[in-house]
């Protein structure tokens, strides 16, 4: 249907004529639907095809805002076909990879195969799922154990799984004082209070950890941390594993990112029968692969299957069975190894970019932490990136609590290609050397 169209064109209609002016924020997308007696469905429409013309950008916790115009002197930088250089959401995907992941598919195709592919499977999979999955999952000394596997439809499904199954609606949730913003909504859905915990060069501090007990658990991320990019040295694991069973909680690792350091154990591997791994292979292979894992301690399987079956939060059998394909048949690990490459290769193209910047990253990740110049601010840089077809996240979107927030924005590397990537890099640090003042329109 064109009805979503119509309704673009008079919001369009209104920002041309001036009715609604640069910096504007739009309604919510529930109170815009209801105002306009449309589904939801047709809103979120109605706002992808205003940020499609170049007419809106939306920022990460705040809302969907008219674009401001880019001055005449200085045009909007964008990908080939004018789409927007996108440094604010992850997508890694190398051209040669949808290949790969087809040929691997071939098998699927079979009736037989098939017809066990379309069929329900639970929460702990197959055992074939099981097994391969242990065996690719496995990094440095570190393998998990294959009867402790278990299965979400993704990463954010395990997230919630693992939270579910161990902080009860009403209790306490210990989470890095910057975390990923999507805990925070799975906080809200479930009624549990997050705690912000102190950080420092190292990540998590065990200090920060015994002055909030009590918690029922802690949500941490070890390694490549979003949106820091920082890793945790083993001295810190260690010394963290030790206060997971001083205070006996629980850990829920977030080791999405860990397959870019592999030459580095997760936290489970010190504290196994504190620690829950969550992982999945939207980093790894696509994000439109969509498979969750959960490696939980020994004698706790039965708690986290009945989370996941609760939440309806089980992978698909599908998805099973062509994950366990690519993992038992090195498509993954090719993969995998080649990303590997790459984010190095745009983490080298961050450092020669923006030399002179305070940028905190691991040389492996996909996304880095830029604390801005005076006197910049997140947001002011965020709006004044947008207007050049930039889009960044600002340090707000991760902060847990009303606690101070670093002046600084993540850039996500993973999306643009390489020499999109250089670019809009430049298009920043010309920015940041600058004064707000410059990069307001006339």
């Amino acid at each position: 249907m064109d009805d979503y169209r119509a309704i673009a064109d008079e919001l369009a209609a209104d920002i041309a004529a001036g009715r609604l002016r640069p910096g504007d924020r739009l309604l919510p997308l529930r109170r815009f639907a209801r105002s306009r007696r449309i589904a939801s469905s047709t809103a979120a429409r109605v706002y992808r095809e205003l940020s499609r013309r170049g007419l809106t950008v939306g920022e990460v916790g705040r809302g969907t805002f008219v674009r401001t115009a880019a001055p005449a002197a200085e045009p909007a930088l964008a990908e080939p076909g004018g789409a927007r250089v996108d440094l604010e959401m992850n997508f890694p995907v190398l051209p040669d990879h949808p290949a790969l992941l087809a040929k691997s598919l071939e098998h699927l195709m079979r009736p037989d195969a098939l017809a066990a592919a379309l069929r329900p499977v639970g929460a702990v999979g197959t055992d074939a799922a099981r097994r391969t999955a242990a065996a690719h999952l496995a990094r440095a000394d570190w393998a998990p154990d294959s009867g402790q596997l278990l299965f979400a439809g993704n990463g954010r499904q395990a997230i919630a799984a693992a939270v579910a199954a161990l902080v009860p609606a009403g209790e306490r949730l210990g989470v890095e004082a910057l975390t990923y913003p999507v805990v925070k909504g799975i906080a809200t859905r479930l009624g549990v209070t997050l705690v912000p915990l102190a950080m420092d060069e190292h990540g998590l501090t065990p200090e920060a950890l015994r002055a909030a007990a009590p918690l029922r658990a802690v949500y941490v991320q070890p390694a490549l941390h979003n949106p820091l990019g920082i890793t945790m040295p083993s001295g810190r694991r260690t010394e963290l594993a030790a206060v997971l069973r001083e205070l006996d909680i629980h850990a829920i690792e977030d080791g999405i990112y860990g397959f870019l350091r592999n030459d580095l154990p997760p936290l489970a591997a010190l504290a196994p029968e504190r620690t829950v791994v969550v992982d999945s292979l939207s980093k790894r292979l696509a994000p439109g692969l969509s498979l969750g894992f959960l490696t939980v301690p020994a004698g706790t399987t039965q708690d986290f299957a009945t989370a996941l079956r609760s939440g309806t939060w089980a992978a698909a059998r599908f998805a099973l069975d062509a994950a366990t394909r690519w993992m038992g048949d090195g498509t993954a690990a090719a993969i995998e190894e080649e990303k590997r490459g790459d984010a190095a290769a745009r983490q080298r193209i961050v450092a020669e970019r923006l030399a002179g910047f305070r940028v905190r990253a691991d040389p492996q990740a996909y996304h880095c932490w830029w604390e801005l110049p005076e006197p910049w601010r997140a947001d002011t840089f965020v709006a004044a990136a947008a207007r050049r077809g930039i889009a960044v996240t600002p340090s707000g979107a991760f902060a847990v609590g009303s606690g101070h927030v670093p002046n600084a924005v993540r850039l996500a590397l993973a999306s643009p290609s390489l020499d999109a990537l250089a670019a809009a890099l430049d298009v920043l640090a010309g920015l940041a050397r600058g004064v707000p003042e410059d990069s307001a329109p006339e």
